[in-house]
């Protein structure tokens, strides 16, 4: 909004010249967003005490978080709020693809606002049926997928892997379902991990600060070209979404770190995911988010080893507890320690996946 408000006036005031600059938009996008979860952060929190948006907390979970009973819940909303409005204010409002993301975030979100509306309204942690939600996220996917297959650059249906300078497989029309899967994916992915004070919103600063040099470089054409890496055109302005991105979760934890003050729920951690994913599959960097999102594949992958081992084994169980952070809390790691060590792991799978980029 300000380039197309601000930039034009420039014939008559030069500094505003500045507001053409990716970069400047992008690190005052950040800091908007931060701004803007420290501030309403406290409001919301209280008016989310006031109305009683209480977090039910899984009476099979660890007993030591019954005590996080009633802390309120929904805090995605803080974030998203925020996300959106640095977005607006400081992106070429003509790039479609700023759009896709926030409408996919949005509509993710809306998905994981029901989820979480159900089971404080319920008073339990049962909220969407599985097959509802997972409905939920399929459509707003599938809305994702055919905005970007239907309006495609050269490389939209094609797969890249690290390491590789050319795609190695070009999907065609089954890109659609495979991408749908990919980002309902994510976005659960996501969700498991949300079980711990400040867990998901650390791990998902460390992965957007990856995806944000990602998107910068697949924006220009030269470093793309010196990298190795696909060039999408117009991709460069996603790097304003993702910096306010990674300024409204830096804002939202400073309440959410332990003791954490407001969760960030479904709304939060189903948007954060799902968008992951479709940034992912703007850039081209389907495979590398596995290894930027390294802790969330774990996380992940311990739900569905210890389900089907439980099943074959009629009752046996790999871990003590899934997901994977629930299984060292209670092996008898402090929730903080599993936090910290968990943020270590995610900020070297970034620095990995990234190092990967010059190695082509």
């Amino acid at each position: 909004m300000f380039l197309e408000w601000l930039y034009p006036l420039v014939k008559f005031f030069t500094p505003l010249n500045v507001f053409k600059y990716l970069t400047f938009r992008s690190a005052y996008a950040a800091v908007t967003a931060l701004l803007i979860a420290f501030l309403l952060g406290p409001a919301i929190i209280e008016l989310l005490r006031k109305v009683k948006f209480g977090q039910a907390v899984r009476t099979d979970g660890p007993q030591t978080h019954l005590v996080k009973t009633g802390t309120p819940t929904m805090g995605g909303v803080l974030m998203l709020s925020a996300v959106t409005t640095a977005t607006i204010l400081w992106v070429d409002l003509h790039n479609r693809y700023v759009w896709i993301c926030l409408a996919g975030m949005l509509g993710l979100g809306f998905v994981g606002f029901l989820d979480d509306w159900l089971k404080i309204k319920r008073k339990n942690s049962d909220g969407l049926p599985a097959r509802g939600k997972l409905l939920g996220q399929a459509v707003v996917a599938l809305g994702v997928a055919l905005a970007l297959y239907l309006n495609p650059t050269e490389d939209t249906t094609k797969l890249y892997l690290p390491f590789f300078k050319t795609a190695v497989l070009d999907l065609g029309v089954f890109w659609v379902p495979l991408a749908v899967i990919y980002i309902v994916g994510w976005s659960n992915a996501v969700n498991l991990s949300d079980g711990l004070d400040g867990l998901a919103t650390g791990l998902v600063i460390m992965a957007v600060i990856a995806v944000g040099i990602i998107t910068y470089i697949s924006g220009r054409a030269d470093w793309a070209e010196y990298l190795g890496i696909s060039f999408v055109r117009g991709a460069g302005e996603l790097t304003v979404f993702v910096l306010a991105l990674l300024g409204a979760c830096v804002g939202f934890l400073w309440f959410n770190a332990h003791p954490a003050e407001v969760f960030m729920g479904d709304v939060g951690s189903l948007s954060l995911g799902g968008v992951l994913a479709i940034l992912a599959l703007v850039v081209k960097k389907e495979v590398l988010l596995f290894v930027i999102g390294g802790v969330f594949i774990m996380e992940e992958l311990s739900v569905v080893i210890q389900v089907l081992y439980f099943k074959l084994t009629k009752g046996k169980r790999v871990f003590r507890m899934a997901p994977l952070h629930h299984h060292f809390e209670l092996s008898g790691w402090k929730e903080t320690k599993v936090v910290t060590r968990f943020w270590i792991l995610g900020g070297l799978f970034a620095l990995i996946a990234l190092s990967t980029l010059k190695i082509q």
